[in-house]
This record gives structure tokens, C-alpha cells and sequence, in this order.
């Protein structure tokens, strides 16, 4: 057996319920690689698995308020100290998660910029993203930094505001994104992937936002923008915050906030696929076929648990 397990995939598919299976039939613990379960009070819209759902323990969620800026290299550290301390007491950690950034960041030779999250000039370019928007923000970067500007999402404005640091610190995001299409890995770790059809997917996807809109996603959301976290660039961003508040503050229908979330975490769920799929290191699972028992005995057949 290897010294970590990875589940990875797409949005809706199953993974925190094979991940949390499999690390309880390990006597292990489940470590979350996802960008937004890292913060405290959004649990609905990130599909965090409640307390009493879980067998086996789950970490790196609930690390972070909303209005603090997390970052990949902050969950590099944090990942890495569960990982060792677990590797070290003889225990096979799972890492699950969907955001491949972070599966990176943990389980291979990455190195990041300092960067402090408390910064002058983190502070100043997000306040520059407030004041006068995101346009405002990747027009300086196209202007500082046109190479990296092409490789960034206008409406990325978290990674548009790292570039712009890491051209302050005199670094190309471009050209520190091409060294990350080749892994190197820093544990001996085995990866599955799981997936599905993709209209099933997408059918999985769409009714996961009806039950989150029933557990209370509008509440929820509700209550962060009462806390004062509206405004911030992390809710912002966040797929099912950012429409449910625009909603909230009269931008549009409740209906269409809805769509809107189902049609981009379709769009999220396609990019997951493609950057996962570029990695040859990862063993699919079709989860059409299998299911979560079937992934889990798969996986332990492999592993030898």
C-alpha cells in the first residue's frame, strides 16, 4: 500500500463518500483539498459533509474565516504537517478533493511565492478590485504582466491579485504555472479518479443545488452578508455565494440565481475533468458501473486493505 491515497474528480460525484468509506475502513483520517471548505460558515453551498455523516475524521475544513484571503501555498503547509505527522504515526491519510491546485500543492514538489495574506499590496489590490472592479484590476496585471494576464480569467480576480504580487516580488505567474504541468512527486501516493457520464453528472449537479436551495443555502448565505462577509472577494467567488447574493441584494430572481449556480458548477465540474485528466498518474474509476461500495472495494483490492 502506498503512503497516501488521493481521491479526485469532479464536482458531484461522489468523492467525500468514498474518501470518508475508505478512511474508516483504514482507521485513517480524510484530508480535505478544497478551496472553499477551508472556510467557517459555508458549509451548504461547498458541500461540506455534515458531522454526523462522517466515519472517519475530516481535516483542513472550517481553517479560515470568509474575509480572510487562503491560498494554495497556506494549504501547502497546513496539508503537509497533517500528512507527515500521519505517515509518521504508520497511518494511510486520504486526500480528497476537487480542486487540483491543492492536490498539487500537497502531494508534490511545488514551491510558492512568500506572499502574506496581511500584505500592504494584498490590501491594496483588492481594494482596488472594490473601488473600481475587476476590470480595473486585470488591466493593470495585462499592463504589468501581459503573459500571465493571458493564462488568468479576467474574473479570476484571487489569482489575478497573486500575479500582480508575484510580479511585485519580480516572478511570472505564466511562467511558474508552466513548471507545474510536469509532477514531481513528494509522497508515495496512489490517485483515483472517479467519474461518470457526463449528462448523469450533470443531472447529479443539478439536483444537488435543488438540495442545497431546501437545506437552507439562502439562509445560510443570508446570515454571511448579516456577519458583514458580502463584500468580500472570497464569497464573491464562491459558485452558489455569489449568485444567492445578488439575489439577496435585488440584481435578480431567486429562479435564475439557481440556474445561474447550476449552469457554472456544470462549467466547474468540465474544467475539474480536464485538469485531472491531464495527469496520467491518476487511475479512473466509473462510478456509473461501480458506485461507492464498488469504488471502495475497487480501490482496497488495489491497495491491498
Amino acid at each position: 500500500m502506498t503512503s497516501v491515497i488521493a481521491i479526485v474528480g469532479p464536482t458531484a460525484v461522489g468523492k467525500s463518500a468514498v474518501a470518508d468509506a475508505l478512511a474508516h475502513r483504514l482507521h485513517s483520517v480524510v484530508i480535505s483539498a478544497d478551496a472553499m471548505q477551508v472556510y467557517r460558515g459555508m458549509d451548504i453551498g461547498t458541500a461540506k459533509m455534515r458531522p454526523e455523516e462522517c466515519h472517519a475524521p475530516l481535516l483542513l475544513i472550517d481553517v479560515a474565516e470568509p474575509s480572510v484571503s487562503y491560498s494554495a501555498a497556506l494549504y501547502q503547509r497546513a496539508a503537509r504537517a497533517e500528512l507527515d505527522r500521519l505517515i509518521a504515526e504508520g497511518t494511510v491519510p486520504v486526500v480528497c478533493g476537487g480542486t487540483g491546485l491543492y492536490v498539487r500543492a500537497a502531494l508534490d514538489e511545488m514551491s510558492f511565492p512568500a506572499g502574506d495574506a496581511s500584505s500592504p499590496s494584498r490590501s491594496r489590490y483588492h481594494e482596488l478590485a472594490r473601488e473600481e472592479g475587476e476590470g480595473a484590476l486585470y488591466a493593470l496585471l495585462q499592463t504589468r504582466d501581459p503573459e500571465s494576464a493571458t493564462v488568468i480569467h479576467p474574473h479570476n480576480v484571487r489569482r489575478v491579485i497573486r500575479a500582480l504580487e508575484m510580479a511585485d516580488e519580480g516572478v511570472s505567474y505564466a511562467r511558474q504555472k508552466e513548471g507545474f504541468s510536469t509532477p514531481q512527486a513528494r509522497y508515495d501516493s496512489s490517485y483515483y479518479g472517479l467519474a461518470c457520464d457526463r449528462s448523469r453528472l450533470y443531472d447529479r449537479i443539478n439536483l444537488r443545488v435543488d438540495q442545497m436551495i431546501a437545506d437552507g443555502l439562502v439562509d445560510e448565505v443570508r446570515h454571511l452578508v448579516d456577519q458583514g462577509f458580502g463584500e468580500d472577494l472570497t464569497a464573491r467567488q464562491a459558485i452558489g455565494y455569489k449568485e444567492i447574493i445578488d439575489y439577496l441584494e435585488g440584481r435578480s430572481s431567486l429562479d435564475d440565481a439557481i440556474e445561474l449556480i447550476k449552469r457554472r458548477s456544470r462549467r466547474y465540474a468540465k474544467r475539474q475533468l480536464s485538469w485531472f485528466r491531464r495527469d496520467a498518474r491518476i487511475q479512473w474509476l466509473d462510478m456509473d458501473a461501480l458506485g461507492i461500495e464498488g469504488a471502495l472495494e475497487a480501490i482496497c483490492e488495489r491497495e491491498g486493505c
